[in-house]
């Protein structure tokens, strides 16, 4: 009886290491993850393009149009850009072109619900796909901070876990996401309808820099202070960001984002280096999609679990 035992014990190891019985997993998400070529090819991960329109021109962010394309091209667009969800029938095929593959389910990440209906049109369209099962999950933020969620999820699918366990991570990592914004203007915020609190910070001063973030029970971008000068507006995001830290207990990543501010966001990330040593510090951007909402210049700093530890 021990040595049947000892044999059924061993089978169940080797089919793990194998993938025998593995449910075989898809990762998707959209190009506000702002994920690096590299990143998008080591897991595997299958990205939708949302689409940002220009003096009535549609591009697909990522495909059609750069980050830098789209900077420059704002300096001269005659009237706001705007963006749009990817076309249904698309967000079909290629669901369905998944489950051809052999793909039993799909795990859909996307922004937050409260900035784009994106996730509501997956729901409703996830009982049309026949051939495979897919799942939508709305990561309540963008960015990296849900490309982070993103390699996660992949990293996981690729182990052979189920989907059932890469959800549970899934929302504990999106538990410990925050982030502040410092805007210099909320006027592409206010057009858009993206910002639930705007009426109070409409016809900010000259050189006062509203602060932003996601408001923890409505997921919404709210403004919540203004400051002059971007000086003290990076200050106040740092005073901020200790007094938070100090009631985590778990191992941070902190991403310094900007919006065609490269140079600014350099600036920040070596002083908090010298800070906090012991966090790693990535910088990343504020592509088309969410640039368009955000305008040029905008700098923010989020912090995360961090997914290799």
């Amino acid at each position: 009886m021990k040595k049947i035992f000892c044999v059924m014990i061993t089978f169940v190891r080797i089919s793990q290491k194998v993938g025998v019985g593995f449910m075989k997993i898809a990762v998707v998400t959209d190009s506000t993850a702002y994920l690096t070529d590299k990143q998008i090819n080591d897991y595997n991960v299958h990205v939708v393009p949302i689409p940002v329109i220009i003096d009535k021109r549609v591009y697909k962010e990522g495909i059609d149009i750069s980050t830098e394309d789209f900077y420059r091209k704002l300096k001269t667009a005659d009237s706001f850009p705007s963006t749009s969800q990817p076309p249904i029938g698309e967000l079909i095929s290629l669901y369905e072109s998944l489950g051809d593959q052999g793909y039993d389910a799909v795990i859909s990440i996307h922004l937050s619900s409260t900035i784009s209906g994106f996730v509501q049109t997956l729901t409703n369209i996830a009982g049309e796909i026949h051939n495979v099962k897919v799942v939508p999950f709305d990561s309540q933020i963008t960015v990296m901070l849900m490309g982070n969620m993103v390699i996660a999820a992949a990293r996981m699918a690729l182990a052979g876990a189920s989907v059932d366990e890469i959800l549970v991570k899934l929302r504990e990592l999106r538990a410990t996401t925050n982030e502040y914004f410092i805007v210099d203007d909320l006027q592409n915020l206010v057009r858009g309808g993206r910002l639930s609190n705007a009426s109070a910070f409409i016809g900010s001063v000259l050189k006062i820099k509203p602060l932003l973030t996601f408001d923890r029970e409505t997921h919404r971008i709210v403004a919540f202070d203004k400051v002059r000068s971007t000086k003290k507006a990076i200050k106040r995001v740092e005073k901020l960001f200790a007094q938070e830290c100090e009631k985590i207990d778990y191992p941070l990543r902190l991403i310094i984002i900007h919006a065609n501010n490269e140079e600014a966001a350099t600036a920040w990330k070596n002083e908090l280096s010298k800070q906090y040593p012991d966090f790693p510090i990535d910088i990343s951007y504020f592509g088309p999609v969410i640039g368009t909402h955000l305008g040029e210049k905008a700098l923010a700093l989020a912090w995360m679990k961090d997914i290799e530890k």
